[in-house]
């Protein structure tokens, strides 16, 4: 599977690890697994050291629309890339303007770096689903 995750609730922590071509459908059942979950709201720490984005114009689009119901709905916990690659930099900074989320992120050459500056990042209240505020 090139895409893997382990959701690590004593820490509030998700980390992925990618590998070879990643899609669109890959991406949302990563998404889709942890709003089951409860974990959106939990720091995020991506290696992408080995990832190779595979997504055209209107994938793009589909997950801004993703993400824009997510937000909609659920807290967005900090989230820190790891990689280099110039595929990985535009793939993080593509991902970074389509999403709603005021979240931090930020993109790192090593996981140390990155686990440091989550460290720093303000501990995310992870709770329920956004109550509805739709008319009454």
């Amino acid at each position: 599977m090139p895409l893997r995750w382990e959701i690590l609730d004593p820490q509030k922590l998700i980390h992925v690890v990618a590998e070879g071509e990643v899609t669109l459908k890959e991406m949302e059942a990563h998404f889709d697994a942890l709003v089951v979950a409860n974990a959106l709201g939990y720091s995020k720490l991506f290696d992408a050291t080995r990832l190779k984005p595979v997504y055209d114009a209107a994938d793009v689009m589909a997950m801004g629309a993703r993400l824009s119901a997510y937000t909609e709905h659920f807290p967005s916990g900090p989230l820190a890339v790891i990689g280099r690659d110039e595929s990985v930099v535009l793939a993080f900074k593509r991902f970074v303007n389509i999403s709603p989320s005021k979240r931090p992120a930020a993109l790192f050459s090593t996981e140390k770096k990155a686990r440091a500056w989550l460290a720093k990042q303000a501990a995310p209240e992870v709770e329920g689903p956004k109550p509805d505020r739709g008319s009454a």
